[in-house]
C-alpha cells in the first residue's frame, strides 16, 4: 500500500485539530469568539427563559449583545422598553404580539432567519409556544422593561 503526500498531510491536520482544536491560534485582539458550548446561560427567576450576555451590558450605557432561549409554553406579559431593539431568531419559531392584551392565540411567528425589531415605546409581547426558540437581541443600553397598562 502506497500513502501518498496529501494523505501524511491531512493526516497530520487531522492530528493537530484533535490536540489543540484548532489549527491556527487568532490574536484576541483583533477576534474574540465562543464556542456554543461555552455560551454562558442564566435561567430567570420565573424559569420560563435562560439569557447569555455576549457583549457589554444591557443595564449599562452602551451597546449590547444578548441571547435569550425560550422555553417550551412560555410567554412575557404585555410590556414596552425605553428604546430600540433588534432580534434576529436563531432557531425555531418565535411568536410575537402587540396588544396589551395577553393572548397568545393572536400572535405572529418569526421563523428561524426572521429579523425583528421591538420599537422603544410600543407594547408587544413574545415567546414560545411548543418548542424551545433562540433569538440574539442587540440594542443599546440601559434598557428599562415596563409593565403596560391593563385594559
Amino acid at each position: 500500500m502506497r500513502i501518498s503526500f496529501h494523505q501524511i498531510t491531512a493526516g497530520f491536520l487531522i492530528s493537530l485539530f484533535a490536540v489543540s482544536g484548532y489549527a491556527v491560534e487568532l490574536n484576541s485582539h483583533a477576534v474574540e469568539f465562543k464556542a456554543p458550548k461555552d455560551i454562558p446561560w442564566v435561567r430567570n427567576a420565573e424559569g420560563t427563559s435562560e439569557r447569555a450576555v455576549l457583549f457589554g451590558d444591557p443595564d449599562k450605557p452602551g451597546p449590547y449583545v444578548i441571547r435569550i432561549k425560550w422555553l417550551p409554553n412560555n410567554f412575557s406579559r404585555p410590556h414596552f422598553h425605553n428604546s430600540d431593539r433588534f432580534f434576529t431568531v436563531i432557531s425555531g419559531t418565535w411568536w410575537v404580539g402587540t396588544s396589551d392584551k395577553f393572548d397568545p392565540e393572536n400572535t405572529v411567528p418569526m421563523r428561524a432567519g426572521t429579523y425583528v425589531i421591538h420599537k422603544a415605546g410600543q407594547v408587544h409581547f413574545d415567546g414560545a409556544k411548543d418548542e424551545e426558540v433562540i433569538i440574539e437581541l442587540t440594542g443599546i443600553g440601559p434598557v428599562t422593561s415596563t409593565p403596560a397598562a391593563k385594559k
